[in-house]
């Protein structure tokens, strides 16, 4: 009986800690859709309002900063509607935080899948970014719905020619995310510890990023050690490009790009070393 050497899948030992065989992932993309959609179906399973929580819940979250950061605490919002301003951070902060949670939990959540049978390790962190980037496509229709609500009850809403920066602040959130929480997945294998504390850190990261303030909050002398945070320009560009408020520091926004680029690396460095011993550790 003959074999199609086409169909032949040869398993072997990869040196190469940098390597990514993209034609494999491609040819693996089938299966890409089915754990974004296991991924669905898992979340919403037994839920009443299923994807509903996709709107309901940046929406409840805007109305709560509203109440707490602007209501009590008087912060400023550069003189926008309160609601438009942190709906912008809420949902992008979102997006990425998503990005980095699903992806940390990786080689964990999936160790079962993973001592059965082959495939391309990297499928898994992928479907959760698409998962994510779905997710955020969504709740970016309720921000432009929000600001039509707003632009139609008299409000000023100044959408800027720096719109067409949004594909690249949102590829860049999503490489950051998806860079970082492999890292995570991957040190997690051996130290459970991190599992516990990435919700923590999370929170802490999102404090030290302009989600619920403003960046003019921080004092002139701080402000460059402020915009180191890879987090901190794509958030600005975001309002900018649909609120027209705050400048866009280009400087800073190019050196997040630099970190982006190098924690997307080091995550497929010890990604790839991680995944020929994680079935001895896990």
């Amino acid at each position: 009986m003959s074999c199609n050497q086409e169909d032949t899948i040869i398993i072997e030992a990869n040196n190469s800690l940098l390597d990514v065989n993209l034609k494999e992932l491609w040819k693996y993309r089938d299966l890409v859709l089915l754990f974004v959609k296991r991924n669905y179906t898992t979340r919403y399973k037994q839920t009443i309002l299923g994807p509903a929580w996709l709107v309901i819940t940046p929406l409840l979250s805007t109305i709560l900063y509203s109440i707490i950061f602007t209501g009590v605490a008087r912060l400023p919002t550069d003189g926008v509607h309160a609601l438009a301003f942190y709906m912008t951070g809420n949902i992008l902060w979102s997006c990425f935080s998503s990005c980095l949670q699903q992806t940390s939990g990786t080689f964990l959540n999936n160790a079962g899948i993973m001592g059965k049978v082959y495939f391309p390790r990297l499928v898994m962190p992928i479907s959760t970014i698409i998962t994510a980037m779905a997710d955020f496509a969504i709740q970016l229709c309720l921000l432009v719905c929000l600001l039509i609500i707003l632009a139609l009850r008299g409000n000023t809403i100044n959408i800027s020619l720096s719109i067409f920066f949004i594909p690249f602040v949102v590829l860049q959130i999503a490489l950051l995310g998806f860079g970082v929480g492999i890292i995570v997945s991957s040190l997690t294998t051996k130290y459970r510890d991190l599992n516990v504390l990435v919700g923590f850190g999370v929170q802490l990261w999102m404090y030290a990023s302009p989600v619920v303030y403003s960046v003019s909050l921080i004092p002139q002398k701080y402000q460059l050690i402020y915009l180191l945070n890879p987090v901190t320009p794509c958030l600005i560009v975001f309002r900018h490009a649909f609120l027209g408020i705050g400048e866009i520091p280009y400087k800073a926004w190019g050196i997040s790009w630099v970190f982006t680029i190098l924690i997307l690396v080091a995550g497929v460095i010890i990604f790839n070393k991680v995944e020929k011993t994680f079935m001895d550790t896990v």
